[in-house]
């Protein structure tokens, strides 16, 4: 059987804050199912078992042990989010038999006016004046706090401290983990009236306490050509905005790839003897996983363009 662009069911998770769409995922529990297609009704981990490095690709089959490395959202939030950390690969590892951490990025599809996030610390601290700002609750006042809007990029790796506000629209790209510390919740209810768990120990382990020049990530806005996001040991994402035909040369790079539809629409193909040919339709706020088999990606951009995150986990 061919391969193709595989479209998931989407997974929508109502939260305290608002609503997640968990659009590719093979966190157990919570894996995505092929909606259309000879492979409808297939989860992501097995088609992973039975294509491979056809769809993942041999150095990320490899190197994951056959596991698929990336979760990819939407979130939709109306009130803030905790105040969060996640770990780092070796710290969940031993605190959480064997798991994955979890490095994270952040691409704003869309905020309302006045919208704002937290990303990283705006003075230094010591865990021990951490331990007392989460007793009193002013946490929030040592945060680098930051206005956003559509087109802004944050990259969150394992360690920092940050959380999305209301009124933000965001892409989440992150390593395959649901392990995050939750550091302060406003003293708020959880759906089930009870208060939401904090994970001060876990989180005051964890948390990076250096303060760095700069926590939005720059990039050249550019029409009709990838635009680098961001390029890390766990995913490599660009901004492709086109409103003219544009071709993407995958052979070489042995990894899947996920496109995330954050604006407009049109109409995608693919080359490779291993994969079908035939064109799918792709609009804001549909996902496809681009299998690694194929050699070229097609897109054909409808009216006024399209928008398009492009994720792998290219070979280095």
């Amino acid at each position: 059987m061919k391969l193709y662009p595989l479209k998931f069911r989407p997974q929508l998770k109502t939260l305290v804050w608002g609503t997640e769409s968990w659009e590719v995922s093979a966190v157990e529990g919570s894996e995505s199912v092929v909606a259309d297609g000879p492979l409808s009704g297939k989860t992501l981990s097995s088609l992973c078992k039975e294509f491979g490095a056809a769809l993942l690709g041999k150095h990320v089959a490899d190197a994951e042990g056959g596991k698929f490395p990336l979760l990819i959202k939407f979130i939709d939030a109306k009130t803030d989010l905790s105040i969060q950390v996640h770990p780092n690969d070796e710290m969940a590892a031993r605190c959480h038999n064997g798991s994955k951490g979890k490095t994270e990025m952040w691409y704003v599809i869309d905020a309302v006016e006045g919208a704002h996030l937290y990303s990283g610390l705006a003075k230094e601290i010591t865990p021990e004046e951490y331990e007392t700002r989460i007793a009193d609750g002013s946490i929030t006042d040592v945060l680098a706090r930051h206005d956003v809007s559509a087109g802004d990029v944050f990259f969150i790796p394992a360690g920092r401290v940050h959380a999305i506000c209301g009124g933000c629209y965001i892409a989440e790209i992150q390593q395959t983990s649901d392990i995050t510390y939750r550091i302060w919740d406003y003293k708020r209810l959880g759906l089930d009236g009870k208060p939401r768990q904090l994970h001060t120990e876990l989180a005051k382990e964890a948390i990076d306490y250096r303060v760095y020049p700069d926590y939005r990530s720059s990039y050249e806005k550019v029409r009709n050509e990838e635009a680098l996001l961001v390029d890390c040991p766990f995913f490599t994402t660009s901004l492709l905005d086109a409103d003219a035909p544009f071709t993407k040369e995958l052979g070489g790079s042995d990894s899947f790839l996920v496109l995330m539809c954050t604006g407009g629409e049109g109409s995608l193909s693919l080359e490779g003897a291993e994969v079908d040919g035939m064109p799918v339709q792709v609009r804001a706020g549909e996902t496809l996983l681009i299998p690694a088999c194929a050699e070229k990606l097609h897109v054909n951009p409808s009216g006024d363009g399209i928008k398009l995150l492009l994720s792998c986990q290219c070979s280095r």
